[in-house]
């Protein structure tokens, strides 16, 4: 199965920030007063690092925050998620650090997760030594890995980077093993519910585990099918997800209107219909704008207006699509 881990870092991370700061850096997240706005630098982040050694990189993000006593306005947080073992990360933490320093003469905090599947690598400074003089940067960094030994306590949790760090590991380990992942990936969307978070977490943590663990198409299907049908199984869910949800009340609407119980049943099986491709709809729509930024009325008004098979799609040209352009194939 051919994974993709990037896009899910980036929508969680982006939306998710002080989670992600209290699960995997939490002195961190006590100095940082978080009553006060704090703001993501990505085009900064990109303009000061385009010459720069990629690697392997599933995220990098420079984040403006205030700290709790004071002492700066405002100081920066580097953040980088790091997919694959690469000799010279510990130097392309060193130059972002410096370039991010030098163009704003703030102090800086580089920070790591080192999301590969090896358990060894862990680098956590660079330095060197010259004719007396020494450079040395210090980082603090979480490795994934540690975590793999520790999955139902993860499923305990209710930080959800802890979801997303049992996504992650359970993708590297079933790679070769779709009926393991599937098992799995139901496991983790059923206590999404459980959880009783708001809806837009849970849609959006919902696409983020949706996306990593991917499964053969066909299998795929039937588990979106699986989804929408949790409460019919009898699961005292809060919401399974928008889709069940506009299907429901538009069948009873139409049921309504009709009158008889052949009209209830149809507007039931119409409404549910609806429903999901209403709800296809907004999950493609909120990928979209995740990946290429907000989008016109157009392009959402396409969208809307699509039908399953189109749907579907445009779903997987997302996948490699370099711009909206090219998912529409126009």
């Amino acid at each position: 199965m051919n994974d993709d881990y990037d896009t899910p870092w980036k929508e969680v991370v982006t939306r998710y920030f002080p989670e992600f700061m209290a699960f995997y850096f939490n002195d961190a997240y006590a100095a940082i007063d978080w009553s006060r706005p704090y703001a993501f630098l990505d085009q900064e982040l990109a303009a000061l690092s385009h010459d720069a050694a990629q690697g392997r990189r599933l995220l990098d993000k420079l984040v403006r925050v205030h700290l709790r006593d004071g002492g700066e306005q405002w100081v920066l947080v580097h953040l980088e998620v790091q997919g694959r073992h690469d000799a010279g990360f510990a130097e392309r933490i060193f130059t972002y650090h410096y370039r991010v320093y030098d163009r704003y003469r703030k102090p800086v905090a580089s920070l790591a997760v080192l999301a590969d599947s090896g358990r060894r690598w862990r680098p956590s400074s660079f330095a060197y030594e010259l004719l007396g003089c020494e450079m040395c940067l210090m980082f603090p960094i979480v490795k994934l890995q540690d975590y793999a030994d520790c999955i139902d306590e993860l499923l305990l949790n209710h930080n959800p980077f802890a979801l997303v760090t049992a996504a992650h590991l359970m993708t590297q380990q079933t790679r070769h093993d779709a009926t393991r992942r599937r098992a799995f990936k139901w496991r983790l969307t059923r206590l999404l519910y459980r959880h009783h978070w708001d809806r837009q977490r849970i849609l959006s943590l919902f696409r983020a585990i949706d996306w990593m663990m991917r499964l053969p198409e066909a299998m795929e299907q039937k588990f979106h099918a699986d989804v929408l049908h949790l409460e019919e199984g009898g699961h005292a869910m809060p919401y399974v997800t928008s889709i069940e949800r506009i299907g429901r009340q538009i069948g009873r609407e139409e049921g309504r209107k009709e009158g008889r119980e052949e009209g209830r049943t149809q507007g039931r099986q119409e409404g549910r219909a609806q429903g999901r491709l209403q709800g296809q709809a907004e999950m493609l729509l909120a990928v979209l704008a995740d990946r290429y930024g907000a989008l016109d009325a157009a392009a959402r008004a396409r969208v809307e207006a699509a039908d399953e098979a189109q749907l579907h799609r445009w779903a997987h040209k997302v996948i490699h699509a370099a711009s909206l352009r090219e998912v529409f194939g126009d």
